[in-house]
């Protein structure tokens, strides 16, 4: 039974590949369906002989009961963003100071949802999200019923890959006609469906729509060394790459192949976005290397968006929670991008000004990355009012006076006391990654506010069950589980309580930097500005603006009281001593270890000070070579880098 058990699983997997990848079928449906049973069968007989790549995994029917965050072991970047040649002729110029020789692989951008794949010993283990780059969401269950995506490697491999989760057109059209008929809402687009998809918690749900994968990035590559190496790599190992890729030597063969797809995008079976254009040499990319939230060495082409009619109806002015009191128009609803909108931003005076919109305009509109609604002009021939429209002199929230500095374009309310500001940083602080206080959201901090029980951030951890009690609809054991998170986030790292308390240009990433540096908000607090700026991926806005939020005695009020109710000001991340037996140096892991898991040897490497990276340049320190160890070896003579072995990492 094993044997034929383990003949049919090979035999099936085959016909799908020809199937669902290559587009050629090998045999007809009845028979595959007929091969398909009989396993279906013997696999109900003799459940503990169940192999980890049958195709029986990819019809679901499993019902999950949530998703588990996932921890990525490497960062998953964003990507800067270009929208017009000249961009791209000052990316160029910025690589070329470096590498006058370079040399880019250009890619499509498929319009899907980024994911992350982990293979250990060749079989697939877990699958996740991209989240915040840091953090994703496990959806191996659903990932698993994804066609395409190998559930075993050809060779015992363990390796992370990366790309696309999409649904393809076809696939979209027919997952929307059945939704239509069955009386539900259909997909906006094929975006959506995919995403919609993939949070599904009955996989069978999954396994019907059809979703497909394209993969482009091998985390630590095995041999490759170059990108188009590594599209190349993909495919031996069974992954589903996109053949539509061009190499380019220079600016002008970038913009060629970027018309040539323009031109062919709509006859495409899937959607994409925009054009992906990276280095293409490997230790190119480790020189260059990234900022906080992308890689120097790549930019993202975004394809000009559609664009539509609307007239303007009126425009309501909000204060965000750092006092810009932002413009918003309210328009005739138009469709964008497979969406309906009704609304637009307008940015600020300064803008409205220089588009010249007046009252009951004719706008166009447009959505800037397929995302965000934004005015492109006005439609000056149709016209029907010369009054300009109403700029407000006093804060929509407070009633306080509204400025407009010299060095500035936005309009802003300087009332510390201002009711919207409040609320605004209120919210900012609860969020996933701040504070993450699980239930305490807009509606919660809203009741809150509404009955003065809070003010700011320090009153959220002065709250009682009793308070909790006296909003409307909330009822005991809801009030229950918002103390309950509110206590449990006390003991969160610092660099979430820095993030929280919404510094100007202070994001999550540059947290973490700081936290990481100086231990806790105490150390922080004292530090000079030439200190805060000269850590890696900062700089002096930071520490300009970090310096000058420190100086405020309200802000030492503030941190006094949060220390007082129990919340934590310290980093509870680990740490590395400056002073490390590895501290400063660059390794690379390279070939097979035989008694360390390659996740194990980088972790244990991290620990002790050595940034561990998957290309060899002139910045490697030392290399660390198993067996079968292949290009990374060989780069590492050639540029006379220090290779140890796996018992020398065992040693340390």
């Amino acid at each position: 039974m094993k044997d034929r058990i383990s003949e049919l699983v090979k035999t099936l997997n085959r016909y799908a590949e020809a199937y669902y990848t290559a587009d050629a079928p090998l045999v007809s449906d009845s028979e595959y369906d007929r091969l398909y049973h009989e396993l279906v069968s013997l696999e109900e007989q003799y459940p503990t002989l169940v192999m980890p790549n049958s195709p029986t995994h990819r019809v679901g029917g499993k019902i999950l009961e949530g998703f588990e965050k996932y921890q990525h072991q490497y960062p998953l970047y964003s990507l800067q963003d270009a929208f017009s040649r000249e961009d791209l002729e000052q990316f160029d110029q910025r690589i070329r100071k470096e590498f006058p020789k370079v040399s880019y692989l250009c890619e499509l951008k498929i319009d899907g949802l980024s994911i992350s794949l982990m293979y250990e010993e060749g079989i697939l283990v877990a699958g996740a999200t991209r989240g915040d780059g840091s953090i994703g969401e496990n959806i191996t269950e659903n990932l698993k019923r994804v066609k395409d995506i190998p559930l075993v490697l050809e060779q015992p491999l363990t390796l992370t890959v990366r790309g696309e989760c999409y649904m393809p057109r076809a696939s979209f059209e027919a997952v929307n006609q059945l939704r239509q008929e069955n009386g539900e809402p259909e997909f906006a687009n094929p975006r959506n469906a995919a995403a919609g998809t993939l949070r599904q918690l009955d996989t069978s749900v999954v396994a019907q729509r059809n979703l497909a994968t394209f993969l482009y990035q091998e985390v630590e590559s095995t041999g490759a060394t170059t990108q188009e190496g590594i599209l190349q790599t993909l495919v031996e190992h069974g992954f589903s790459v996109n053949s539509q890729y061009a190499l380019a030597q220079s600016v002008e063969e970038m913009w060629s192949f970027i018309e040539r797809i323009q031109e062919e995008r709509d006859q495409l079976p899937y959607d994409i976005d925009g054009i992906v254009i990276k280095v293409n040499d490997l230790a190119m990319q480790e020189e260059l290397g990234y900022t906080i939230k992308a890689p120097k060495w790549a930019i993202a082409y975004k394809f000009p968006a559609e664009e539509k009619e609307a007239q303007l109806l009126s425009v309501d002015w909000t204060v965000g929670r750092t006092g810009v009191v932002t413009p918003t128009a309210n328009l005739t609803p138009v469709q964008l991008a497979g969406t309906t909108v009704s609304r637009a931003t307008l940015h600020n005076v300064d803008y409205i000004a220089e588009k010249d919109i007046r009252k009951d305009d004719t706008l166009i509109v447009y959505k800037s990355g397929d995302i965000i609604p934004k005015v492109l002009r006005v439609v000056e021939s149709k016209r029907v009012s010369e009054e300009k429209l109403e700029v407000p002199s006093h804060c929509p929230s407070c009633e306080g006076d509204l400025l407009h500095f010299e060095d500035e374009v936005a309009l802003r309310c300087i009332n510390p006391l201002c009711p919207a500001q409040m609320k605004e940083k209120l919210i900012h602080f609860t969020t996933r990654d701040a504070m993450n206080i699980v239930g305490l959201g807009p509606n919660v901090i809203e009741k809150l506010f509404a009955k003065d029980l809070i003010r700011d951030v320090a009153d959220i951890y002065r709250l009682t069950m009793e308070d909790f009690l006296t909003l409307d609809k909330v009822k005991e054991k809801s009030a229950d589980k918002l103390y309950t998170a509110i206590q449990a986030s006390k003991s969160n790292s610092a660099e979430r309580l820095l993030f929280g308390l919404g510094i100007r240009h202070v994001g999550a990433k540059a947290s973490q930097i700081l936290l990481e540096h100086f231990r806790n908000l105490d150390s922080l607090m004292l530090a000079e500005k030439e200190e805060i700026a000269a850590l890696d991926n900062l700089g002096m806005v930071i520490a300009e603006s970090l310096t000058t939020y420190f100086a405020q005695g309200g802000t030492k009020t503030l941190l006094a009281e949060l220390k007082e109710t129990g919340v934590n000001l310290d980093y509870l991340g680990e740490t590395v001593a400056d002073n490390a037996a590895l501290s400063g140096m660059t390794i690379v892991l390279t070939g097979k270890l035989e008694r360390l898991t390659r996740s194990e040897a980088k972790k244990k490497l991290e620990s002790l000070g050595a940034k561990v990276t998957g290309s060899v340049s002139k910045k490697t320190s030392l290399v660390v070579a198993g067996l079968e160890a292949g290009s990374k070896l060989t780069k590492a003579n050639e540029l006379g880098i220090e290779v140890r072995d796996e018992a020398w990492l065992e040693s340390l």
